[in-house]
């Protein structure tokens, strides 16, 4: 790390000429962290440089995206062949290194999910399975979660939780919000376990009072990311899902950001629920930071959407070859049990700040995927945003970079790359503990 000869970090230098371009020419509703946004220049394994020089230990990953690292180079070695071959098809075309994913998620997904398709973006693997499930079932409501996120296209839109994610003022119809199961704010004042579920339950009277009756599905986070890494009860899904196909609909978990390892032990965040969805969807760290989204089926959904339908960039041959070799990588190094092992082990270390500072209100997540929820004090549990603003500057400061959310942006999010060590996780403990205990109460 490049520093001083106090040997602290420099102080942030005057913006650079990357900077001034951006800011001149990319869309002012683009948001960057930081009051100075940083301008990396590359990376390797858990660590990021900026234009300076100045090294962070990376603890976001690009929002839970770099799953095995930056610059990884089987990865790397992985897109490199592959762009010596063929590097653009479309899906009107096969290409081998789809055709081998789709086997291997085939393999790997729970359940009888077995027929893929592949897009871009995560926006555009749930805006997928949203319109396949009113395919499939000739209905036309969804049911969504309040505090979700599911992209930014139209439908993914009106799906979100967040006033702050909506845009534009004309949303697509047919989408009803379920109160999220957030024990920390329990929406009915209630608390877990003695709740008996009134957040999972409240949703028959949420279908016979806003809908028709006539459900096309449900969809939702195992873990809820930009809500601020709201973490279902155990029995939470078994509980919604029944209801919502005893109404007709088809359960969609939206894997996004639980996917991969990510949760630690299993590959997919829904699988400690122990509810089978009827459609997934993924992108972010299937691949490592290439642009992939995918949604998977049984074979009887997917024969519900018309054969007319095609990705100009779905199915990429090197953008496949990317996520083949990441889920290699993952599978190879035993990450998912890694995220289980050090996520463990951050978990015990930030349970212990929560003890110390009267500003950290609740800690949650799974795995590798961990959440610090910001207050004025714990018994209001007022949201304390400013908190929030204030720990980012001083991690900065003190060369770790992490994540925020929530609906009052007072959560910061934690997800590094799922090669983290507990020596890693010990750094950013030391910059969170040096960050809270330097805010003025």
């Amino acid at each position: 790390m490049t520093t001083t000869s106090t040997g602290r970090i420099p102080a942030i230098p005057a913006t650079s000429k990357t900077l001034e371009k951006h800011r001149k020419h990319a869309w002012p509703c683009a948001a960057t962290y930081y009051k100075e946004p940083i301008v990396l220049d590359h990376g390797v394994g858990m660590h990021v440089w900026d234009e300076q020089g100045t090294r962070y230990l990376d603890c976001f990953g690009g929002v839970l995206t770099v799953s095995v690292g930056h610059a990884n180079a089987e990865v790397n070695k992985a897109i490199v062949d592959q762009l010596g071959k063929v590097s653009h098809t479309s899906t009107l075309y096969v290409n081998r290194p789809q055709a081998e994913l789709a086997e291997k998620v085939a393999a790997l997904a729970p359940g009888a999910l077995e027929k893929s398709f592949f897009t871009n973006s995560g926006t555009e693997a749930d805006e997928t399975a949203m319109v396949l499930a009113r395919l499939y079932t000739g209905r036309q409501e969804i049911i969504a979660l309040r505090h979700s996120y599911s992209g930014r296209s139209m439908m993914a839109m009106s799906a979100a939780g967040h006033a702050s994610w909506r845009h534009g003022g004309t949303y697509v119809a047919g989408v009803k919000h379920l109160a999220a199961p957030y024990c920390y704010r329990c929406p009915f004042g209630l608390e877990y376990p003695s709740c008996n579920l009134r957040c999972a339950k409240d949703v028959e009277e949420l279908i016979q009072t806003t809908t028709d009756g006539q459900i096309a599905a449900f969809i939702a986070e195992p873990i809820l990311g930009v809500g601020g890494f709201i973490t279902p009860p155990p029995e939470y899904f078994k509980e919604v899902t029944a209801i919502i196909r005893r109404y007709g609909g088809i359960f969609i978990a939206d894997e996004v950001q639980t996917g991969w390892g990510r949760t630690g032990d299993k590959w997919f965040g829904i699988e400690h629920w122990g509810v089978e969805p009827d459609v997934m969807t993924s992108a972010k760290g299937m691949a490592n930071g290439s642009p992939i989204g995918w949604t998977i089926t049984r074979p009887e959904i997917a024969e519900a959407y018309p054969g007319l339908t095609f990705s100009t960039f779905g199915g990429n041959p090197v953008t496949s070859a990317a996520a083949l070799a990441t889920i290699r990588v993952i599978e190879e190094n035993e990450l998912p049990k890694n995220a289980a092992v050090v996520g463990g082990y951050l978990r015990d270390r930030l349970e212990e700040l929560k003890t110390k500072y009267e500003v950290i209100g609740d800690i949650r997540g799974m795995g590798l995927m961990q959440a610090i929820e910001c207050v004025a004090d714990k018994k209001s549990k007022a949201p304390n945003a400013a908190a929030v603003l204030h720990v980012f500057e001083e991690t900065r400061r003190r060369g770790v970079l992490i994540g925020k959310g929530g609906l009052h942006g007072n959560v910061i999010r934690l997800g590094p790359p799922l090669i983290a060590t507990r020596a890693d996780m010990d750094v950013l403990i030391d910059a969170l503990d040096g960050a809270f205990a330097s805010l003025k109460t």
